[in-house]
């Protein structure tokens, strides 16, 4: 019987040894022909299942270098930080902190006066849900100021006087992506704790997880991309301000699937966290959506995923809790049809 149990541990071990490593023979064919197809596109893919890690890249991390793309390579994650933000709202929730459903009107800093048919009406999960109402900044028109930092002009005083000058919510609990959302969860949570954004995330997400590849204000390091615009040319990395709440984190692959696996595995107050944020606080005939997670089902799986876009990059990141993967794709391009293909592909064709 001794026997017998070995040969089988022996014959499980070299099936789950197989099963890596054609998972990662298929990402990395997907990765590179598309790679391939668009050679100014920089591409880093970390993926996890049952606690191993996989990694493949293509692409120069700068113009004329010929230093190549790694796991450790610097992105900007765009709007991922969204879901980074969603999940210290929800350890704030377990710190019994705040509460999902309680108004944000207590919680706003000063400078924020709600006219009398805003008060006691949005919920700090309205606006984790993008379904607050509020109006949002016109990132067109900032665009067209500056293309290169569109967002270096706002400040608080920008958001107080979008916020103190709207008296109606006419769209309120419908979906809608905001910025402003995410702009004003990030206050909230300076209030609460009474420590800026970049010190909370540091010292509830950064340290505790030791991501020495994710970065806040200070990007100026040598193993960060260069960004492109969709046309191909440089865009500049967005300069940390007001907004990073909403999308102003850079990390890399090998700090993302670390985030992931701590997700996914370990009882820890961030994995407490995301539970909460899976659960469904936005339903509509398009969409399911938590705190800062877009929930996709089919008749058999559900998935977590959160795109983002800078100016020059594009992102995604998506998991399966019952089936125990994860992955982060991150292209130093704007090309949110890439991103979302190379989910796709490898989604319908290995992970599904």
């Amino acid at each position: 019987m001794k026997t017998s149990l070995q040969f089988l541990a022996a014959l499980l071990l070299i099936s789950t040894i197989s099963f890596g490593q054609d998972i990662t023979k298929k990402i990395d064919s997907i990765v590179k022909n598309a790679y391939q197809k668009n050679p100014n596109a920089g591409i880093s893919i970390g993926f996890i299942k049952n606690n191993e890690e996989y990694y493949t890249a293509y692409g120069n991390l700068k113009e004329g270098s010929s230093i190549k793309i790694n796991k450790n390579s610097i992105f900007e994650i765009a709007s991922i930080t969204k879901i980074l933000t969603s999940n210290l709202i929800a350890q704030a929730v377990i710190e019994n902190k705040i509460k999902t459903d309680d108004f944000i009107d207590k919680y706003l800093p000063a400078a924020y006066v709600l006219h009398k048919n805003l008060r006691n009406k949005i919920k700090i999960s309205d606006l984790a849900s993008h379904q607050s109402g509020l109006p949002d900044i016109d990132f067109g028109k900032l665009i067209e100021q500056n293309p290169q930092q569109p967002i270096s002009g706002l400040t608080e005083k920008t958001f107080a006087a979008i916020v103190n000058n709207c008296s109606e919510l006419a769209d309120y609990g419908k979906y809608r992506y905001s910025t402003i959302g995410y702009t004003l969860l990030g206050q909230i949570l300076e209030k609460v704790y009474n420590k800026s954004y970049d010190e909370i995330i540091t010292q509830k997400i950064i340290e505790p997880l030791q991501l020495t590849n994710t970065l806040t204000k200070d990007f100026n390091v040598k193993n960060i991309t260069t960004g492109h615009n969709p046309n191909g040319g440089l865009q500049e990395i967005f300069n940390w301000n007001i907004t990073a709440s909403a999308g102003l984190v850079k990390s890399s692959a090998s700090d993302m699937v670390m985030y992931l696996k701590t997700l996914l595995n370990k009882e820890t107050a961030i994995a407490q966290a995301a539970l909460i944020t899976e659960r469904i606080f936005y339903k509509d005939e398009k969409r399911e959506m938590g705190l800062g997670t877009n929930i996709m089902t089919d008749e058999v799986n559900t998935i977590y995923l959160k795109s983002g876009d800078s100016m020059g990059q594009s992102s995604m990141i998506c998991y399966d809790r019952t089936k125990n993967w994860g992955i982060i794709i991150l292209l130093n391009q704007r090309n949110s049809k890439e991103r979302q293909d190379l989910l796709n592909e490898i989604y319908g064709t290995i992970l599904k």
